[in-house]
């Protein structure tokens, strides 16, 4: 069966944005993209990589993890803020949101009803892993689906923040067992768990 993956990038203090959302990572960020941690990317996770920064770095890989990406309103519209309707054309894009009327992009799904729900339906569907985008308030509401984590751990603090399933989370401690490990040189670390009591793929 298809895992649903929270592949996602995480301060040291455990916040994937500053206290506004915005990308942390764009024009005016705060967070550094050193050239091994973008080296890494582009080897082992090319189809995470948006469609400009693909074109940009003249990737073409399809990826062997992940065929389709789950994205809340709020991510998506920092791509839409900066002209981008489908960052993901080479994946399934599906964005849920119960207040966006219809869709900016024909290969974008919009999807008003339960995450829970539609991301079971997808389990069951052949492919490859299935991967939460964010932001945080989606990975949250998606929190008991959730697999496996890859967290690209950055060597940053900043005190607040969003928080890596979002303000609104529930108290549900669940452990994870450590199953892959990347150091690299500039201080990045990438950590892949599995649910505990799960099987690895």
């Amino acid at each position: 069966m298809r895992k649903l993956v929270y592949y996602v990038a995480t301060t040291l203090d455990g916040f994937i944005a500053g206290p506004d959302g915005a990308d942390p990572t764009g024009p005016g960020g705060f967070w550094p993209i050193p050239e091994d941690y973008l080296g890494h990317l582009v080897t082992e996770y090319p189809e995470t990589l948006p469609a400009p920064a693909r074109e940009a770095l003249g990737v073409t890989a399809e990826g062997t993890r992940f065929d389709t990406v789950l994205e809340g309103r709020h991510s998506y519209e920092i791509g839409l803020d900066a002209g981008i309707t489908d960052a993901y054309p080479h994946l399934r894009h599906l964005v849920f949101s119960r207040t966006l009327a219809e869709s900016p992009d024909p290969a974008v799904e919009v999807v008003s009803g339960d995450p829970i729900a539609t991301v079971r339906a997808l389990k069951q569907q052949d492919g490859k892993d299935i991967w939460v985008i964010g932001g945080g308030a989606l990975a949250g509401a998606l929190y008991p689906e959730i697999d496996r984590l890859i967290v690209k751990l950055a060597p940053l603090t900043i005190g607040a923040g969003i928080p890596l399933f979002g303000r609104d989370a529930v108290f549900e401690p669940r452990t994870w067992k450590l199953a892959d490990h990347t150091v690299l040189g500039s201080g990045a670390l990438f950590l892949t768990y599995d649910r505990a009591g799960q099987e690895p793929a």
